[in-house]
């Protein structure tokens, strides 16, 4: 991914570094990724991250100013490298392809781990709960042409919430991974897919006037 630098007045998690600002970015944002996923949100702490990651302690201070910023630069990183929608020519098939890839990640020891420590820190930090919600608007953004292209084959009616629709789709796969012990396999993947799409097609999602 090609990135370059932006202005001054950018926030955490907008500047786009090439070069050895980016091995820099690159270093703090996995060093913070591992601590979230093996010890929470509470023990995030940008001079243990500088340490972690050998660079400067005052380079992260500089760069980052909190522990919120940080993860919201690592949210943006992750909805930027994330998988790009698939395109298989049916609504069903998209949206199988969008739970598989969720829950690829959801059952992924690391990546399961880091989701459910920024979920509890959005749940009492306005500041997580915004880079939370960023992450996934990026993503819902990304998918939501799957539904529009399936309204204009005739596949659902029109007026469907395409964003709506795709939150459907993946809600049961975080609802299954914070509130049971049961596993995230394509069985359940498919099933949410496959929920998601009938709903679609019955209208349940078309907008109120």
């Amino acid at each position: 991914m090609e990135l370059t630098e932006a202005g001054p007045e950018a926030g955490p998690g907008t500047t786009r570094p090439g070069g050895r600002t980016a091995r820099v970015r690159a270093a703090v944002l996995r060093a913070a990724g591992d601590v979230l996923a093996e010890q929470g949100f509470a023990h995030l702490d940008l001079a243990d991250i500088a340490r972690r990651a050998e660079v400067g302690k005052t380079t992260v201070y500089r760069r980052w100013g909190s522990v919120t910023g940080l993860v919201t630069d690592l949210l943006l990183d992750m909805a930027q490298q994330s998988v790009p929608r698939t395109e298989t020519g049916s609504l069903l098939g998209d949206l199988k392809a969008n739970t598989g890839l969720v829950r690829r990640t959801l059952a992924d020891p690391r990546q399961g781990a880091l989701f459910k420590a920024v979920i509890a820190a959005a749940t009492c930090d306005p500041k997580a709960a915004e880079a939370l919600h960023g992450f996934y608007a990026v993503r819902v953004e990304e998918w939501a042409p799957c539904v529009e292209q399936a309204a204009a084959r005739g596949e659902v009616p029109g007026g469907t919430d395409a964003h709506e629709v795709i939150r459907a789709a993946s809600a049961p796969l975080y609802y299954r991974l914070l509130t049971t012990a049961l596993p995230l396999d394509e069985a359940a993947a498919d099933r949410a897919a496959t929920a998601a799409a009938a709903a679609a097609r019955a209208g349940a999602y078309v907008r109120e006037a």
